[in-house]
């Protein structure tokens, strides 16, 4: 891993006006702020990476060629991919699918053979699906992650988090509408320059970044009064996604909320210490390391956050220390114990509603997540409440959005009014 301690400038540049790789990748979208910028990581002479944003009728899509007992994830990605083919923007011949999966045993770890069987069905089957994953999952259709990949991918979850977490925060406490979205749209101007030519992504400049970001969006003027804030919890599709959650964020909103959704790199760092550091390998004290590093990445973050007055939970490590008393650390399925961790985090963070949104087919979920909730709840009862809402293609969203306003309208607990006063 010495390729960690330099900067690579070997990275390819790509013109978006242009598509002249040799394949185009389509990727589905599931990380909202993650992703414009985690495209980046796979440009190359191979790929011209497009995330894509079609959205009307893609559930009626997934469903034509999904069975219905999969997880709504499944559904809703299966349903964009194939809308986005049929559109026929794309031509076939040099058209790819790029999956991720975690390789867990749930059905996300069924993701690819879904795609591959409903493009089967859809009459796409000439359009190869690639992948990537560390868990061995169809090796010969995954791909190849060089250093450059690498550090461009994990450089952009940490700069995906620190733009959503400030404008999360400030966006419904700003006085003058709409600034916290303008500066929100420079940085990912900025920033997507930077991973797109290679440039500024030192360990040094990745942690000035981190302090010029918190430092600008501390010039937005806010109401002293802060609105009361709502964390949220579940699997990773449910939580990054609007899709996933059928635009919670905005409805929080708009109902006069702050939300705090936690960022990518916890998760990150919780599926290090699940299942890589878990596992009997001689890549063992290289995950070790990476975990420190990550850690160290994260801790910059999160003090440049803070440095402002601006609110996020502890680091991982410190994380998992604080919420041991309340959760069990044995179950990793899936999003599993993080969850939970996420959950007494929140409430040990002045944070005292969280919103756990699940998809009805997730099983981890329906077998661990509803116990998390009920054993975090009842041991933390003295600092906040914990409510949970289902996704599905079958629900309805008036159901999904009673059950967040009854959160919303619980009496609150004590809690600050001062943004000034936060951690």
């Amino acid at each position: 891993m010495v390729w960690l301690k330099t900067k690579i400038t070997s990275m390819y540049k790509i013109d978006e006006t242009n598509n002249n790789e040799k394949y185009i990748l389509l990727i589905p979208s599931m990380l909202d702020f993650h992703f414009p910028l985690m495209k980046y990581a796979f440009c190359s002479k191979e790929y011209h990476p497009i995330i894509l944003d079609n959205e009307d009728g893609i559930i009626n899509v997934g469903l034509k060629y999904v069975n219905n007992d999969m997880c709504y994830p499944a559904i809703c990605n299966s349903g964009q991919i194939i809308d986005a083919l049929q559109s026929g923007k794309y031509d076939l011949s040099k058209t790819r699918v790029l999956m991720a999966t975690a390789g867990d045993a749930c059905r996300g770890s069924n993701y690819i053979t879904t795609i591959k069987r409903a493009l089967k069905k859809a009459g796409f089957e000439q359009v190869p699906v690639v992948n990537i994953n560390v868990r061995g999952i169809e090796k010969s259709e995954t791909i190849n992650v060089s250093p450059a990949m690498a550090w461009r991918g994990l450089v952009s979850i940490y700069y995906g988090d620190i733009l959503m977490l400030l404008l999360h925060h400030l966006r419904p406490n700003e006085i003058t509408h709409g600034q916290t979205q303008e500066k929100y749209h420079y940085w990912l101007s900025v920033l997507s320059e930077d991973l797109r030519c290679g440039k500024h992504l030192s360990i040094r400049a990745i942690k000035r970044r981190f302090k010029e970001i918190s430092d600008d969006f501390a010039q937005i003027s806010l109401n002293e009064k802060r609105k009361q804030r709502i964390g949220i919890v579940g699997e990773i599709f449910h939580k990054y996604s609007h899709l996933g959650n059928w635009n919670l964020i905005d409805y929080l909103e708009e109902q006069g909320c702050e939300s705090h959704t936690n960022g990518v790199s916890w998760y990150l760092m919780y599926y290090v210490d699940t299942h890589l550091l878990t596992e009997k390998s001689v890549l063992r004290p290289a995950y070790k390391l990476a975990q420190k590093f990550f850690n160290h990445l994260q801790k910059a973050m999160i003090d440049a956050i803070r440095a402002n007055g601006f609110y996020s939970m502890d680091d991982f490590l410190s994380l998992k220390e604080q919420v041991r008393p309340y959760i069990s650390m044995e179950y990793n399925i899936g999003d599993g114990w993080l969850i939970g961790a996420e959950c007494a985090g929140h409430l040990l963070e002045d944070c005292p509603k969280v919103m756990a949104v699940q998809s009805f087919g997730c099983m981890p979920l329906q077998t661990c997540g509803k116990g998390i909730y009920t054993r975090v709840g009842r041991e933390l009862a003295d600092k906040g409440i914990i409510a949970w809402a289902e996704i599905d293609h079958s629900g309805a969203e008036s159901n999904y959005y009673n059950r967040v306003q009854m959160l919303i309208d619980f009496s609150p607990l004590k809690q600050s009014n001062s943004i000034s006063s936060e951690k």
